[in-house]
């Protein structure tokens, strides 16, 4: 098996260091880059598998480059900040980033989030790369991609397909908070279920479902969300 390849960005040199040593020795592959630019062009060049990203950035806003990522990329997204409060770890999940991790921090912390994720990344379904069609709508996975009856083309990102395939893969069954958040990852409390609000929310208004009676994502107060839709997998 060849090692993950675990792409760094953050403007503090000692920072890339410390990372890129514990990642090594945990029997993974790096590569490190100060800039956003650079980042960016090494991603034309090849796809890593993590991507460790600071936010606060000399040269790109890194909330804005975490949204693009999450759109463009199937790169599990982990933000690395010393930005501690709330707003800011909501609005980072809110954005498509898998994980949030607040500096200081320990090198052993972070390479067990990479592994987490990876371990969930490896447990999927056989058919999480395949393509869901439910009631007038094709989800593709590999392309972030929902697709209506009409044609009309709809991204969206790896946060919300997460919470979308987990649905697909449980029609008309109840998911309870618990159960997403052993599922997806991330500590539980305010910052996950806010997230967890708005990445369901977002998936309702891509799915042109009314806010006040959704027909597909059901929220069941107290207990959690049931997907109301017929699902099959091609």
């Amino acid at each position: 098996m060849s090692q993950p390849h675990v792409a760094i960005l953050d403007d503090e040199a000692e920072i890339r260091r410390i990372l890129a040593d514990a990642l090594t020795e945990a029997g993974f592959r790096t590569s490190t880059y100060s800039r956003a630019t650079e980042f960016e062009a090494a991603l034309k060049r090849t796809a890593p598998d993590v991507c460790l990203v600071d936010l606060g950035l000399p040269d790109r806003d890194g909330l804005a480059l975490v949204h693009r990522l999450a759109l463009e990329s199937g790169a599990t997204i982990i933000i690395i900040s010393g930005r501690a409060n709330l707003n800011d770890r909501v609005t980072g999940l809110e954005l498509g980033a898998d994980d949030y991790i607040i500096k200081p921090f320990e090198p052993a912390e972070v390479v067990a989030r990479i592994r987490a994720r990876l371990r969930k990344s490896r447990t999927t379904p056989d058919n999480a790369g395949s393509v869901a069609s439910f009631n007038g709508w094709q989800a593709h996975f590999d392309r972030y991609l929902l697709i209506g009856d009409d044609g009309v083309e709809v991204p969206f990102s790896h946060a919300e397909g997460e919470v979308l395939r987990m649905f697909l893969d449980a029609p008309k069954r109840l998911i309870s908070r618990t159960q997403m958040q052993e599922s997806l990852g991330g500590a539980a409390g305010d910052s996950f279920d806010r997230a967890m609000d708005v990445r369901i929310s977002r998936l309702r208004s891509k799915l042109n479902e009314d806010p006040k009676n959704p027909r597909l994502i059901k929220t069941i107060y107290g207990a959690g969300y049931i997907f109301l839709g017929d699902v099959s997998w091609e």
